[in-house]
């Protein structure tokens, strides 16, 4: 009579606690909805959904893979939108193949959409003095900077990644 007795209480013990799983699962299901942007990755990682390297997202919107400096890994897209932020560990500039430089702050944010990452914040390039980078679009092996002026630019001295230089103010 006990084994027969333990073997429902297990059943029915095995049953409750698959029941609470899986409302644990809908429950971080429904919080991804309803929560602000800057936490829904944190939600994704709990639910298994893998973010791709910062580098790959760029070549899938057709930019250079080496816009960013090597240690800016970590990064919120919200497919949606298109916004996206990439988070710099120190302000630092970049210096690239054609000789040009670019200046990033701790958080760099704009809208990503084919060929091209717009309304950009946290960026500059130097021409002559330091002025802020709008927008970088791309075309076939030339890549433009929007910076005050359209500034045309090699898209092959983007491709690789490059480790930046901290300085101490953007």
């Amino acid at each position: 009579m006990d084994q027969i007795f333990n073997k429902v209480g297990s059943y029915w013990l095995g049953q409750k606690a698959n029941k609470e799983f899986n409302s644990v699962g809908d429950d971080i299901n429904s919080l991804g909805s309803s929560i602000g942007d800057s936490t829904k990755w944190l939600v994704n990682k709990f639910k298994g959904k893998m973010q791709k390297p910062l580098p790959e997202l760029l070549k899938e919107y057709d930019l250079a893979e080496g816009i960013f400096p090597r240690d800016a890994t970590h990064y919120e897209f919200d497919e949606r939108t298109g916004k996206l932020t990439v988070y710099v560990p120190q302000i630092c500039e970049v210096g690239y193949k054609d000789s040009s430089v670019l200046r990033f702050f701790t958080t760099v944010t704009g809208y990503l959409e084919k060929g091209k990452l717009a309304d950009i914040e946290g960026l500059k390039t130097k021409v002559m003095i330091w002025v802020k980078v709008t927008a970088i679009t791309s075309e076939g092996s030339k890549l433009y900077f929007s910076a005050g002026v359209k500034k045309t630019r090699s898209r092959e001295a983007y491709q690789v990644l490059r480790d930046g230089v901290v300085i101490e103010k953007f």
